[in-house]
């Protein structure tokens, strides 16, 4: 396989810093930094901690909280450190008594803007102004209180508003529209009327708001939370007639130990399986099974279209186009529905899970589906939304019931006293709990067109992947837009057509690099590819937007790491050897990979939303 990164200009952060170092001192220490380096970055480097609250790794500069502020030698003002450039040598205080009292006035500004009870807010032991306040020993209200609240609690989503608790940092709309370049929300009103809405105050959903939650990941405050289904699912455990069954995915095993004090990047599956049994879910089964199945269903109607182009020279839509993400199946749907015939038919792991469940699981149990009770923990807010998608029921029952976020898993898990990091762990439950780690790299952007690459080599040549070559390093990694090219020296006679012909393939992590493609795409200028993999999230679903706050492309590295560990120490590492599958096409999809059945379970269809203000 060769690699080619791509040369889009797509997800650019900051330029190279290029040119003579400069003497800068801070605090005493000096330091010599490139040009244009700021001085929260240049303090940074020497350990120096300056408080932010606008500020975020994964955004543009701002400025707007002022909570950062610094003394610089010969200038009457203080200074915002987060935007300040270094251009000249500098002489730097990030602590005076000058400095303290504008923070504490800052913190002071805030709160009187901010309503709301800590106890009950869904951050109460996560908001970094709460933090703040209690670092600089601002414990009283010196200009008011908010008595009332000024807004309407939005829950028109999977993602709960409550302008209540905004702080105006804009961290949210800065990474709607520089971050994911989707713009569902904004800035409104001026002066003591600005607030963040979107066009209209349209409800999210039916705006182009995908409900990936990246924003919610970023708020620094509890003014954009995931709505909380955790009420409904302890109702349904406390009722004996229901049969609660929970399907856990693979992101939120590598970060669910971030909510219980471990480091980013250790992974927590057994544990994790031991907690939910305790929470009290009759059965705790791997998503990984349904992302092996879908491994087979997708990459079979990869290998359908590319005979229908190549053999039959029908007109096919290619390339094929993942569809394992809902967020950006619902980006797609808005911005791009002349190009839907491009995603795959394919239901995400997520639904493909709750239809065998309602159908194969329910049968073979002898349970009526109407007593399955179908959770799934998931990494990403967006998994809400599909799971209400009315598509999702090809059984006569809802595929899933409830998704859950890690966030929200965590909350039942510290509510039941459970110290998960220190459980001595359990295996999955029957007969729905055996993943390969080709499914658990689904996780991690490119995750997808690994696992189909190990099965799709071995399918199409009928040779076994050597065990050095299951590590695809072609389509990892962080960059935004990744290629690879995979020559096909030999095919079994089903698959002689492919013989000589080189696969194209394409990854994408991030609405701004998904747009990008779909633009190459529009223009015709993706035509030779032939399988493009596309995640919502930077990063993939370990980035999800139910996922453990903070992010920042270190941790989101130390999760990917996590899982890529986690599959290199499993036994079954290709979907195509996950016993559970085989069995379930011998069995129940007995026409095999799209067949009548499976497609009328595990395929779908999309629905074209419209181009509002996209």
């Amino acid at each position: 396989m060769t690699e080619k990164k791509s040369t889009a200009t797509v997800d650019k952060s900051k330029e190279n810093l290029i040119g003579s170092l400069i003497r800068v001192t801070i605090d005493g220490r000096e330091i010599r930094v490139p040009i244009n380096t700021t001085i929260l970055e240049a303090a940074t480097l020497l350990g120096i901690k300056i408080p932010t609250l606008c500020y975020h790794k994964d955004l543009g500069l701002a400025g707007v909280c002022r909570m950062c502020v610094v003394e610089i030698e010969g200038q009457r003002v203080l200074q915002t450190s987060c935007t300040y450039p270094i251009t000249q040598p500098l002489n730097i205080k990030t602590w005076s008594p000058e400095i303290r009292k504008a923070r504490r006035n800052v913190l002071n500004l805030l709160l009187s803007e901010h309503y709301g009870s800590c106890v009950s807010c869904g951050r109460n032991d996560n908001c970094e102004l709460r933090g703040l306040a209690a670092e600089y020993g601002v414990d009283d209200y010196v200009f008011g209180k908010m008595e009332q609240p000024a807004y309407e609690i939005k829950v028109d989503s999977p993602i709960v508003r409550d302008l209540n608790k905004c702080i105006g940092c804009f961290r949210c709309v800065r990474t709607c529209a520089d971050f994911q370049d989707v713009s569902a929300i904004g800035v409104y009103g001026r002066g003591n009327e600005i607030k963040i809405a979107t066009f209209q105050e349209w409800e999210l959903l039916d705006s182009l708001c995908v409900a990936c939650g990246q924003c919610a990941t970023r708020c620094p405050t509890g003014a954009l939370t995931e709505r909380d289904d955790t009420d409904d699912i302890w109702k349904a455990i406390e009722d004996p007639s229901k049969h609660v069954v929970i399907q856990t995915a693979p992101a939120p095993r590598a970060a669910m130990g971030e909510l219980f004090g471990l480091a980013p990047g250790n992974s927590v599956t057994k544990q994790l399986n031991e907690a939910l049994h305790k929470v009290g879910f009759d059965k705790v089964f791997d998503t990984n099974f349904t992302a092996d199945l879908t491994i087979m269903e997708e990459g079979t109607e990869l290998l359908l279209r590319l005979k229908k182009a190549l053999v039959e020279q029908k007109p096919v839509a290619l390339p094929q186009l993942t569809s394992c993400s809902p967020g950006w199946i619902k980006f797609m749907e808005h911005t791009a529905p002349d190009l839907l015939d491009y995603l795959s038919t394919c239901k995400s792991p997520q639904q493909m899970f709750g239809a065998v469940i309602k159908t194969y699981y329910a049968e073979k149990n002898g349970i009526d589906p109407e007593n399955i009770v179908s959770v799934s923990l998931m990494p990403c807010t967006a998994k809400k939304f599909e799971a209400d998608r009315p598509e999702m029921a090809d059984s006569g029952h809802k595929d899933v019931d409830y998704a859950l976020t890690t966030r929200e898993i965590a909350r039942m898990v510290r509510e039941m006293g459970l110290d998960l990091p220190n459980l001595q762990g359990e295996e999955f439950d029957d007969p729905l709990g055996i993943g390969s780690g080709a499914g658990l790299i689904f996780g991690a952007t490119g995750g997808v067109m690994e696992a189909a690459i190990r099965t799709a080599y071995e399918l199409v040549t009928g040779e076994e992947l050597p065990f050095e070559k299951l590590r695809v390093e072609g389509v990892r990694g962080m960059e935004g837009v990744k290629t690879a090219d995979l020559p096909i020296t030999k095919a079994v006679p089903d698959w002689k057509f492919l013989e000589g012909a080189t696969l194209k393939v394409m990854v994408a992590h991030g609405l701004k690099n998904a747009r990008w493609v779909l633009e190459e795409l529009r223009a015709g200028r993706l035509k030779d590819y032939h399988f493009v993999e596309i995640m919502c999230c930077p990063g993939g679903c370990l980035s999800g937007g139910g996922q453990p706050i903070p992010t920042s492309p270190e941790i989101r590295k130390a999760r990917a790491n996590a899982i890529y560990t986690e599959d290199e120490s499993l036994p079954l590492r290709k979907s195509h050897e996950n016993p559970v599958v085989k069995k379930i096409y011998e069995e129940f999809l007995t026409e095999g990979p799209c067949g009548h059945k499976s497609h009328k379970l595990l395929h779908t269809k999309y629905t074209p939303r419209g181009s509002r203000l996209v």
